[in-house]
């Protein structure tokens, strides 16, 4: 699959044209007690209040993710798309509290959206080119950040959890299609093949 590029340009970042700003979302209770807070949240500049609130408040992942990352090399997978795992050595180094964290930024979502879509496409031979690729992942950023592409929930939640962070647990019982055989599997693990649809 070719893809060519519309918002971006090869060899910028894809936000490099895009203002980004810092935030606060909260939760009240009727009586007015706040029950969620976050002063640091990052998100593009023309979102409204209520798109940041539901970032924030819901498809942030919450805890988990490694204050220390280093990339799995994966041969045949070109070096933007390899995945990231905990680094454990420099996670080692750090106070305990400090080791794992939520998402703070918009940015880290769009990333590990565009990012697992990306690679899966990698993976199932879709395209053309690694050019192709970096366009496919860098447009994606792009009309995520700018609201003109978006997917439904479950993938806010889920995708990319395991390609970006390395977050993993046991299968829920779910199954997916082996690209490479197609046949249907039972999932080992809960975030390596998520399950991202509403039904």
């Amino acid at each position: 699959m070719k893809i060519e590029r519309r918002f971006t340009r090869d060899g910028q970042d894809a936000y490099s044209g895009l203002a980004f700003t810092t935030t606060a979302s909260e939760i009240r209770n009727p009586d007015g007690k706040i029950v969620f807070r976050n002063d640091s949240v990052e998100v593009p500049e023309g979102w409204s209040q209520v798109a940041s609130d539901v970032l924030a408040q819901k498809y942030f992942r919450k805890a988990g993710v490694p204050a220390a990352l280093k990339k799995v090399r994966e041969k045949g997978v070109p070096e933007f798309l390899w995945r990231s795992v905990p680094d454990e050595a420099a996670l080692d180094k750090l106070p305990e509290a400090a080791r794992f964290t939520g998402e703070t930024s918009a940015k880290q979502v769009f990333d590990r959206l565009a990012g697992a879509w990306a690679y899966w496409g990698w993976k199932g031979g879709y395209f053309t080119t690694e050019a192709d690729a970096q366009a496919y992942y860098d447009e994606m950023r792009f009309m995520l950040a700018e609201q003109m592409a978006a997917p439904n929930s479950p993938q806010w939640f889920n995708t990319g959890l395991h390609w970006a962070y390395g977050i993993d647990g046991p299968g829920q019982g779910h199954f997916y299609v082996d690209h490479t055989t197609g046949k249907l599997v039972k999932s080992n693990s809960a975030y390596e093949h998520p399950q991202p649809h509403a039904c």
